[in-house]
């Protein structure tokens, strides 16, 4: 009753439904080489969709964690060219930008910006408060009154580092929510206690709030202290310190690019004719290069999952021959009782549609739950990729077609008088 109800729903034409339940049940009457089939299908598009799920999640992670930043901001960091088309250019600076030149810059840019000094002191810190410690992967970044504002990083609990802890050199710390659930009970408000970095003893102001994972790394473990107190134990004299700059108006990024430029170079000390030793980064070019990184690889993996679904076409195809010349009689005698050419190429056509499109269904949920759970191991967010779920539709229909297309056509032009005769 309900399977009647379904196709007069669908108002599904007599000769079309009779085409479609012949190929079904051809198909439940070879259980074993039909579920070979289906899985030789299915293990192509759980590669294809898997492969691109995974990226997928991956590219969104890794635009997200960019977007944080604001696409408006850039940072100049170091840069140094020993060699340029085979020859050594003029060097006037050592490789560090160093603190009183980031500092000069700092005090003499006029932009209508926010411009922060920061570095990283120590990308493998172990933490300390009482009995317990952090894993020694903790990150160190000494920092000034405006990174938190140029990070876009948000205070939950307490206050950032203030431009005075910097200028007395205050022993005060900013912590991760990371650092603090492994330090500190759940109900332990951690405002106010007194944890040990590297063995250097500084007193928690304040607690970020949480950032969530990046790169497969959390971005919740670090520790932030003033610039001032990270270089008397934590830096020597070649450390370099980066610059981040941040546009408070609307306004060209690039007009905020030459002026920072040409206030670097002047500070460094270059002429003229010295190249340039140090890099502007900004976050759209860097969004823009990876974009172009991550459409390789989605190119990549969708070349490599196609690979694999060609092989299941091949299988396909020699099913259906197989299956043509096991059910010659079958055909001689559908042909004897009136049956067209025509409806014998649809029976074989629908038989092989029917095949892949199963095999397609369990690929796709295959493939959503083995990409997600690559995803999650790289701390990625679940997605459901739509536009590669109906891209994998397609294939396999026209896989379904393309390789159902030649049996049929062979099936169809069979004489009945030969097939009837067939042993």
């Amino acid at each position: 009753m309900e399977d009647q109800a379904v196709k007069n729903l669908f108002n599904v034409p007599p000769l079309v439904r009779e085409n479609l339940d012949v190929a079904l049940k051809s198909i439940r009457s070879n259980r074993l080489r039909s579920l070979l089939t289906i899985f030789i299908i299915a293990i192509g598009i759980t590669s294809l969709v898997g492969i691109l799920t995974a990226t997928d999640a991956l590219k969104r992670e890794v635009f997200s964690s960019f977007e944080k930043f604001g696409t408006t901001s850039f940072s100049i960091v170091s840069r140094y060219y020993s060699v340029e088309g085979g020859e050594r250019e003029r060097v006037r600076n050592s490789m560090a930008i160093t603190y009183s030149q980031a500092r000069m810059f700092k005090e003499n840019f006029t932009g209508e910006c926010l411009v922060s000094i920061h570095c990283t002191a120590s990308s493998g810190a172990t933490i300390k408060y009482g009995g317990a410690s952090t894993n020694p992967t903790i990150a160190v970044i000494a920092a000034d009154e405006n990174y938190l504002r140029f990070s876009n990083l948000g205070i939950a609990r307490g206050r950032g580092i203030s431009a005075n802890d910097d200028r007395l050199a205050s022993f005060v710390c900013v912590v991760g929510s990371g650092v603090v659930n492994t330090l500190f009970g759940r109900h332990e408000d951690p405002l106010g206690k007194v944890i040990s970095v590297q063995g250097v003893r500084f007193e928690i102001i304040g607690v970020l709030e949480a950032a969530g994972a990046s790169l497969g790394g959390s971005m919740d473990n670090r520790v932030i202290i003033p610039v001032s107190s990270a270089r008397t134990y934590f830096m020597s004299d070649n450390t370099s310190f980066t610059v981040g700059v941040l546009p408070l108006e609307f306004g060209s990024g690039e007009d905020y690019h030459g002026m920072a430029e040409q206030l670097m170079r002047s500070v460094r000390r270059l002429s003229p004719i010295d190249g340039t030793d140090f890099r502007i980064s900004s976050s759209d070019a860097m969004l823009t290069e990876l974009n172009e990184v991550m459409g390789v690889i989605t190119i990549v993996s969708a070349v490599i999952g196609l690979i694999t679904l060609l092989g299941a076409a091949v299988g396909l195809m020699n099913i259906m021959l197989v299956s043509v010349k096991e059910r010659t009689r079958e055909i001689g005698t559908r042909k004897a009782l009136g049956a067209s050419a025509k409806m014998i190429k649809e029976q074989f056509l629908f038989e092989s549609v029917a095949i892949s499109q199963i095999g397609c269904a369990l690929g796709i949920v295959m493939g959503i739950l083995s990409g997600n759970a690559v995803a999650m191991l790289m701390r990625a967010s679940f997605i459901i990729p739509w536009v590669w779920m109906l891209a994998a539709i397609a294939v396999c229909l026209a896989v379904g077609v393309a390789s159902g297309y030649l049996p049929a056509v062979r099936a169809s032009r069979l004489d009945p008088i030969e097939a009837l005769r067939y042993e």
